[in-house]
């Protein structure tokens, strides 16, 4: 008997993330729904995208994270749901979990996270609850007995890499570069698309059940120090560095209002405390790299080369 794939529903498929997710779905062959707030988006690169989603195959469905009774109605239509809001909305996803617990009928929810595992960060007094949030969402699921999947991808490389992790700064640095600590701890950066990808591979994978799927390919982990060699390659030029211990890092976040000092709490988390890092995935979950070792990445080589 012919194996039937999953149905998915994308929640946030007019984001960058969620469209790509959305994309990939299909692609997949799995037939494909995606909430949406409004069937005629006035914005034209929403506009645009729920055209050709729609083209291609995917299902709108009219209705938001705040009505449940179209989430209802949505939730019973499918086995699989993937959630990509913005971070800042993570605690919105609350009534969708009290709607996936009562209906029985999912197999898999994959939350809104797709960044640093919140359960292992070492910054939870500095980042204003942007990653207590996330580990409470995780929380309710697991009260719930809602089986899942955790993303944790750390950063996406349109973020901080473009300018070399440097605060202020939109372009990589040509003449002086700023190093947070000793340059050594490594961070991760992963392009959205691969993201996608490997969350739609891990849908129908008994592997990733109830498990945190880390992505950590070797391409993509550097240390600042790594970093900088790497684009002076690029560049055929030595930069100027100025390090900046520990202690003076904490003080300029302090000393900088929330939220312009998320940036610098962000650097601080991935490149002095290492949070992306520290810990080793076999004890904490299980290795993306390693599940789908067809998959050719990103690395943080070819994106650099894209800013030259």
């Amino acid at each position: 008997m012919e194996e039937v794939e999953s149905r998915v529903l994308i929640i946030g498929a007019m984001g960058r993330l969620g469209y790509h997710l959305a994309k990939f779905s299909l692609e997949y062959c799995h037939p494909t729904f995606i909430l949406i707030r409004d069937s005629s988006p006035t914005d034209p690169e929403r506009a645009q995208k729920l055209h050709f989603l729609s083209t291609v195959g995917a299902i709108p469905l009219k209705g938001s994270l705040e009505d449940e009774k179209s989430l209802v109605e949505a939730v019973k239509q499918v086995d699989v749901i993937i959630c990509s809001i913005p971070s800042k909305q993570v605690l919105d996803q609350k009534l969708l979990i009290k709607v996936i617990k009562e209906s029985g009928c999912i197999k898999k929810f994959i939350p809104s996270e797709f960044g640093v595992d919140p359960d292992k960060v070492q910054i939870s007094v500095l980042d204003h609850q942007f990653y207590s949030r996330k580990a409470e969402i995780r929380r309710l699921i697991e009260a719930a007995g809602i089986p899942y999947t955790y993303i944790c991808c750390n950063f996406f490389m349109s973020y901080l890499l473009p300018w070399l992790a440097q605060p202020g700064l939109k372009t990589p640095p040509r003449d002086k570069v700023t190093i947070f600590g000793d340059g050594n701890t490594k961070a991760v950066f992963m392009k959205d698309v691969d993201v996608a990808a490997c969350t739609i591979s891990a849908i129908d994978d008994p592997r990733t059940l109830n498990k945190t799927l880390y992505l950590r390919p070797p391409g993509n982990v550097y240390s600042m120090n790594e970093l900088v060699a790497i684009w002076e390659n690029k560049i055929d030029k030595k930069l100027e560095k100025i390090y900046v211990p520990e202690e003076e890092l904490l003080k300029k976040i302090k000393e900088t209002p929330y939220p312009d000092n998320m940036e610098m709490i962000f650097i601080y988390s991935a490149f002095v405390k290492g949070d992306h890092t520290y810990f080793d995935i076999k004890s904490s979950g299980v290795d993306g790299t390693q599940l789908y070792p067809h998959f050719k990445f990103t690395t943080v080589s070819d994106y650099l080369d894209t800013l030259l």
